[in-house]
């Protein structure tokens, strides 16, 4: 090649390498132009949202102290109905200040709640209380709807503060909370009708703890408390009509009626399951009315009625049944009321009446059975009551009377079946007033009693 034609290449190879470096250049510049226009862009999007998430917060800040002021008491009864409805409408939309917004409402429940003035009061008097009490279900009713599963903006999962508040009406039919805390606390239900029917309450602590049922009706049928510690401690059943009828406590690690007072309600547990957990009834007084445990269910826990105190009213355990479970009547005293297990069954259970008293009223255990179950009756007294296991049914397991002082009143065990298992009464530590049997002689194989030597020294 000659170097004629060698220079010419060079020279147009440089041309080339210079033009690739200014296209690569301006290409470099144009993309550092984009990334820029880009950061620009983004960092104004970001301004911007954060300008209008300010706006948002300062528009919900203002719409929650209006709402708010409008729940004054000093209000007029349209106003705070309207605060009801915004503050309902804001925790829809606030998300991160919902249980705020459901705070104030329960807040407003909790504020003093003049009584029913009765139909001869003033007119006006009556106005004030009815314009009151609309506004007070209608936040009840507002809570509730969120609470159901086909709401659109569900409150579920929230806690909800009911402590000390007056119900004198009030739907929480099948709604669901699963909040770390219901507090019922100290609250009074008073009058109308309070639905808790096909209500859930799953986790968390639930409690009526020293609550006040003395009017109307509160209704829990086919509620269920399933993982929730619940506590009815200390409440007084005085005047209402409760129902707890078909309920479930599967699954609650804790339901205590510890030292509650039972004293001329009617309250029915009828069909309610105990299943799988702690159940106490400890030191609660059974003081009158009517107390219903028909064909209820107590499966593999533990219910105790330590201490309790049968001192009046009807209490009914009839037809109920006892499966895989510890039934303790420790130190219970069965003074004054009529107390039944007719019907029930025992099937594979530890029954305990360890130190019970009965002296008076009525005990019956009449056409109760006890296959395969373990119950003991040691230090029983029977006193001046009537203990009644006529008709009842002895298949099987073991029935024990250690230490049990018959020294008074009437134990009849009068068209009782001992049918198998043993029933031992060898160890009464009084024998004086001996119960009644449906044998003359010879008792049925499976039960003992006291050698006729420890008789004599009774």
């Amino acid at each position: 090649m000659s170097p004629q034609v060698t220079a010419a290449i060079i020279a147009v190879s440089g041309v080339v390498l210079t033009v690739i470096a200014t296209v690569a250049v301006q290409i470099s510049g144009r993309r550092a132009t984009s990334r820029d226009t880009q950061k620009a862009i983004e960092e104004q999007r970001k301004q911007l949202d954060r300008t209008l998430a300010e706006q948002r917060t300062q528009t919900r800040n203002e719409r929650f102290a209006t709402a708010a002021g409008q729940l004054g008491s000093d209000k007029s009864p349209e106003v705070r109905l309207a605060g009801v409805y915004a503050m309902a409408g804001l925790a829809d939309d606030w998300e991160e200040n919902r249980q705020t917004c459901v705070d104030v409402l329960c807040a407003y429940l909790r504020l003093p709640y003049d009584p029913d003035p009765g139909e001869n009061a003033d007119p006006a008097e009556r106005a004030t209380y009815r314009a009151n009490r609309e506004v007070r279900h209608t936040v009840i009713r507002v809570i509730a709807a969120h609470l159901k599963e086909d709401t659109a903006k569900s409150w579920q999962g929230l806690n909800f503060d009911f402590t000390g508040v007056v119900f004198d009406g009030g739907d929480f039919a099948r709604a669901r909370f699963s909040g770390s805390r219901v507090s019922f606390v100290g609250a009074e239900f008073s009058g109308g009708t309070v639905y808790f029917n096909g209500a859930r309450f799953s986790s968390g602590l639930v409690s009526f703890y020293r609550a006040k049922f003395s009017g109307g009706q509160v209704i829990f049928d086919n509620a269920v408390f399933s993982g929730a510690a619940v506590i009815f401690d200390e409440a007084v059943f005085s005047g209402s009509h409760v129902l707890f009828t078909g309920m479930s406590f599967s699954g609650s690690r804790h339901v205590s009626f510890e030292g509650a007072r039972f004293s001329g309600s009617l309250v029915d547990f009828g069909g309610t399951q105990f299943t799988d957990g702690k159940v106490y009834f400890r030191d609660a007084e059974f003081a009158d009315g009517h107390v219903d445990f028909l064909g209820a269910e107590f499966a593999g826990g533990q219910t105790h009625f330590t201490r309790a105190r049968f001192s009046g009213g009807q209490v009914i355990f009839g037809d109920a049944r006892f499966s895989r479970s510890v039934v303790g009547f420790t130190r219970a005293e069965f003074s004054g009321s009529k107390v039944y297990f007719a019907g029930a069954k025992f099937v594979g259970s530890r029954i305990v009446f360890d130190g019970a008293r009965f002296s008076g009223g009525q005990v019956s255990f009449g056409g109760g059975e006890f296959p395969d179950a373990r119950a003991e009756f040691p230090d029983l007294r029977s006193f001046s009551s009537r203990i009644v296991f006529e008709g009842a049914e002895f298949s099987g397991g073991w029935v024990s009377f250690t230490d049990a002082e018959f020294c008074g009143g009437t134990v009849d065990f009068d068209d009782a079946k001992f049918a198998g298992g043993e029933v031992d009464f060898s160890g009464a530590g009084d024998w004086s007033f001996p119960p009644t049997f449906p044998w003359t002689d010879t008792p049925p194989p499976g039960v003992k009693l006291p050698q006729k030597e420890d008789q004599s020294q009774a």
